[in-house]
């Protein structure tokens, strides 16, 4: 608490405000890792290292994992845990995850099970009411390595009903099919749905509509609540609206009727084109089938290069349509916060729809060595649409750069401090990581970002395709992929200041853009 006042504080009026309407709070238990330091400390411990996490190298991961038979877990699981209860208090429920998307130094059951009783016996060292709650999301992140016989060992060695499992990623890929239901731990079926806190229209309604239903329904099903698991929130609202709703449902819902009547309550007046547009995007948009990962990898938010994915897993002129449809009915509905808001989020899928056009047109004119076409389909897009987008955006509160960015540096506590939150904040948007490490991965859509970053990487791209036309040298994109860093990473030291305050008119911006581009 002391070398961090702020968070502390913070921390108290959560658990204070979420035990306050009956919600259960959840404290982080240990699961096994140490820094470094620690073999300094205890030079005896015994300690294994654990691999690079994604595309980090050891500066940034590669932990340590203390041997479960190590005398020093539960000394240091259970001191560490009795401290925080005595901090903050506790509602019984502790979370780990010592192998979430690590690969175990063993895949023999024994060692697993050994791992899975140590961390609870440090719970119950502190609690011994301690209910362990465990992200089931590594057994469908690393199939090959789970197996059912590493699953049923790190599950069962607990007391069955002393854990529950989330069944992180269950609109998708669910686990507990082909685990017997967890072999008979608890879990709650989860809806993952967003990545990174990417913008861009998706979900997977007719899936929601289904699996709760499906897995309570389970031969001997151990499952006991539905969840949300996303990465990131503040986008798709009507998705989170629908999985909450069919928390308290007994069987599924007709959609088209739900969501004819969420228009209405959105908006706070009945509308037949408002309805009509709603109903067009849960048919395609938001009904993706199958294993869908909602990633947005719209060539308008990727580093450019000629190999880019433009295929969607639904019919864009659905889209096209429900925008025509929501901008009849502004005069409406236009006082509506909410519809202004949907109106602007339509449109800028519709925009990135309209980009993926662009580059299409713009790699075959470069492919066919059509220079003139090159250039007519590049400065549509670098000069036009995404101005036009970058305005629309900015005429959001909930879409702008410079809300993020002084949020960031409100949570500083000196200015150097302040400084330091903005550069995470902007390298988490962009590079994440010293040299784009995992690149793009937290992509968002904002006004800003559109303009200074995803827009002048485009600039770059189309000059250098210009060049290699006008001098018959062919295009590299290693090269290309050096240069078009600098610039993102001039981005992230800017020090630009970004607009906290919408400013402009969004119907008035999205009409211009329709007008414009409705094909």
């Amino acid at each position: 608490p002391g070398a961090h006042p702020a968070r502390c504080s913070a921390q108290y009026r959560v658990l204070e405000r979420m035990r306050s309407l009956g919600m259960i709070a959840v404290l982080p238990a240990f699961a096994g890792h140490v820094p470094q330091g620690v073999l300094r400390v205890f030079p005896r411990v015994n300690a294994t290292r654990l691999g690079a996490w994604s595309h980090f190298d050891c500066t940034y991961s590669c932990t340590y994992l203390l041997d479960p038979e190590d005398p020093m877990f539960q000394v240091i699981g259970t001191l560490f845990l009795k401290e925080l209860i005595k901090e903050f208090g506790t509602d019984h429920i502790y979370s780990a995850d010592t192998f979430n998307e690590m690969t175990p130094r063993s895949a023999e059951p024994a060692y697993l099970a050994r791992v899975s009783s140590a961390v609870f016996r440090s719970m119950t060292g502190a609690d011994p009411e301690a209910l362990w709650l465990m992200q089931g999301w590594l057994f469908q992140h690393q199939p090959d390595f789970w197996q059912p016989a590493q699953v049923r060992a790190l599950l069962r060695t607990v007391p069955l009903g002393r854990m529950i499992v989330l069944d992180l990623f269950a609109e998708s890929k669910p686990v507990y099919p082909w685990t017997e239901s967890f072999y008979g731990q608890p879990f709650i079926w989860c809806m993952l749905h967003n990545f990174g806190g990417n913008h861009g229209l998706f979900g997977t309604v007719e899936a929601l509509n289904r699996g709760p239903f499906e897995a309570r329904r389970f031969p001997n099903s151990t499952m006991v609540g539905t969840g949300l698991a996303p990465e990131g929130i503040e986008q798709n609202d009507v998705v989170y609206e629908l999985m909450n709703e069919l928390g308290w449902r007994h069987e599924p819902l007709d959609l088209a009727s739900w969501v004819t009547r969420y228009a209405e309550r959105r908006y706070g007046a009945p509308n037949a084109a408002a309805a009509r547009a709603w109903r067009l995007l849960f048919r395609s948009v938001y009904n993706c089938s199958g294993a869908c990962i909602n990633h947005n990898r719209s060539p308008l938010v990727r580093r450019p290069s000629l190999r880019m994915d433009t295929a969607l897993w639904y019919n864009r002129s659905d889209v096209y349509e429900a925008w025509r449809l929501l901008l009849s009915a502004a005069g409406e509905l236009g006082a509506s916060g909410t519809f202004r808001y949907d109106v602007a989020d339509v449109t800028r899928q519709a925009a990135q729809q309209l980009v993926s056009d662009y580059y299409v047109l713009i790699r075959d004119a470069f492919q066919r060595r059509a220079l003139p076409e090159l250039l007519a389909a590049g400065g549509v897009l670098l000069y036009d649409l995404l101005p036009e987008l970058d305005a629309l955006l900015g005429s959001q509160s909930l879409f702008l750069l410079g809300r993020g960015l002084e949020a960031a540096r409100a949570a500083a506590t000196s200015d150097r401090e302040a400084e330091q939150y903005e550069l995470n904040a902007r390298n988490q948007l962009t590079l994440w990581g010293p040299s784009g490490n995992i690149l793009d991965y937290a992509n968002k859509q904002l006004g800003g970002l559109v303009l200074d970053y995803y827009g002048v990487r485009w600039s770059l791209f189309v000059s250098a395709l210009v060049e290699s036309l006008n001098s018959g040298t062919p295009f590299h994109q290693e090269q290309f992929n050096q240069a078009v860093f600098q610039v993102e990473r001039g981005f992230i030291y800017n020090q630009k200041r970004y607009p906290s305050v919408p400013t402009g008119d969004t119907l008035e911006i999205a009409r211009k853009i329709f007008l414009k581009y409705y094909p």
